[in-house]
């Protein structure tokens, strides 16, 4: 359990420096753009490290269960992981679903986290999904009081095509590959 923690401390806490402009400056005046971007990812990619084997040890170590999730949760995980998908596609593709949702990852992450919340009721997992989903919603509204621009949907719907498309292979790897080899658990 205290892995996991530290580990969303450490991801989540270097997420929310980028989010406040003066620290962030500040740090970058120190350590410089590329000495900043350097740090931030050793420390982001250590977070997800860290969480993921915290997460496993947590699991590991007996179901602790807060609520029983009803079996349709799971069905309804897996279609919401389908918008999760395209969402955070969008985010890389000139889009009209990008302009639309303004900050397609960060809509991408919090249907992962909300999908993911609903399906599992144990301790670790509640926990997990709950902090990256709280995490979400603040990094969303501190997007929109710093009034970062949204990008102007593009002519045509090619984007929004490759989006779709590129969601649902995205999708097709994390059920069918990633999720029942690196996780641990089937999606079905």
């Amino acid at each position: 359990m205290v892995m996991m923690l530290l580990g969303l401390v450490v991801f989540l806490g270097v997420h929310v420096v980028s989010t406040r402009p003066a620290l962030r400056a500040g740090l970058i005046a120190k350590l410089g753009e590329g000495g900043y971007k350097g740090f931030y990812s050793l420390l982001a990619v250590s977070g997800v490290l860290l969480t993921a084997y915290g997460f496993a040890l947590w699991r590991a170590s007996g179901p602790a269960l807060l609520w029983d999730p009803p079996l349709g949760m799971r069905h309804l995980t897996l279609l919401l992981m389908v918008f999760s998908s395209i969402f955070i596609v969008a985010a890389f593709v000139p889009s009209h679903i990008r302009t639309r949702l303004k900050h397609p990852m960060l809509a991408g992450v919090k249907v992962w986290a909300l999908a993911h919340l609903i399906a599992n009721g144990d301790a670790a997992s509640t926990t997990l999904f709950l902090a990256v989903l709280a995490w979400a919603v603040y990094d969303r509204i501190s997007l929109k009081r710093r009034g970062v621009p949204v990008p102007a949907a593009p002519k045509g719907y090619g984007g929004d095509v490759v989006a779709v498309v590129g969601g649902l292979v995205l999708y097709a790897v994390l059920a069918f590959l990633f999720h029942p080899y690196v996780v641990g658990v089937p999606v079905m």
